[in-house]
């Protein structure tokens, strides 16, 4: 018997890739399930394979940074709870990230893809269904969007959750209203520019080195409720801030920025936060 639960929940992480760095992203989780009716006449109770899923994906994946642990890229160290990493880019640079471990996903592949991450989360339930459960398989995807978006990663240190984590990250769409009406060109430009972005506040930023090459690294770090956290980063991947990266300060930064560059006309924007939810914010200047 094969039982099934689309759009079961969803997850907003970022994940480091050796070209893009690190990346913001959102994916939609599908859930399959093969077993025997038990004496119910049931696989699973839909209610057990929804909260046990939900709960551990929430806790595991969602919010964190998941890091390739097979990828030659890679060079991980451990000290007690705190997780020290160094990424290498193709392009030469590099990225570090420390934090408390709760903030990673280790993720037993080379590389991190929807399939890939799907295989390393049923490796890990496979104890957590019941005997008549034969086999659980995931499928992630994206929400499709046809207009504009973003991949932006952030850290929260103010936030008492798990957005307080200095490298988690959403995949999120943007619409741009100019005296009510759309501007697809607007919200082209903004989706341009933070592409694969880290949007980082200025007061977390303590330094920027620059190497022998003339490239800038933005290195940031804050304590937070869960613990320390330390990013380094080439500072093109980077947009600083002068307040905090929340979803409402976003969209009325950008709703500024747009008011700032044509006078007169009102602004409104609508900035997502992965799948739907987000802020609202407006802006004229005379």
């Amino acid at each position: 018997m094969h039982l099934f639960v689309d759009n079961l929940t969803n997850v907003d992480f970022s994940y480091l890739d050796p070209k893009r760095g690190i990346v913001g992203e959102t994916w939609l989780a599908d859930a399959a399930l093969d077993g025997a009716l038990d004496e119910q006449g049931m696989v699973c109770d839909f209610g057990i394979v929804k909260k046990t899923l939900r709960h551990w994906l929430d806790d595991q994946v969602d919010h964190r940074l998941l890091v390739p642990t097979r990828s030659p890229q890679l060079t991980l160290e451990h000290k007690e709870t705190q997780v020290n990493l160094t990424w290498q880019l193709q392009s030469g640079a590099s990225i570090s990230v420390s934090g408390p471990e709760q903030a990673f996903a280790l993720v037993d592949a080379e590389t991190i893809t929807a399939d890939s991450v799907a295989v390393w989360c049923v490796q890990q339930l496979a104890s957590h269904f019941p005997d008549s459960v034969e086999k659980l398989k995931l499928n992630f995807h994206c929400e499709h969007i046809e207009d504009a978006f973003y991949h932006y990663s952030h850290g929260l240190k103010k936030h008492l959750g798990n957005c307080q984590r200095i490298a988690h990250g959403h995949r999120s769409r943007i619409q741009v209203m100019t005296d009510g009406q759309r501007n697809k060109a607007r919200e082209k430009y903004w989706a341009e520019r933070w592409e694969d972005i880290y949007l980082g506040t200025r007061e977390d930023l303590v330094s920027t080195t620059q190497d022998d090459r003339g490239e800038k690294t933005h290195h940031f770090a804050y304590r937070a409720q869960q613990g320390d956290f330390t990013l380094s980063i080439p500072a093109k991947a980077c947009e600083i801030l002068d307040c905090d990266t929340t979803v409402e300060q976003l969209a009325q930064y950008i709703a500024n920025a747009l008011a700032a560059e044509e006078p007169g006309i009102a602004i409104t924007v609508r900035a997502y936060e992965g799948i739907g939810k987000g802020a609202i914010a407006s802006a004229k200047t005379h």
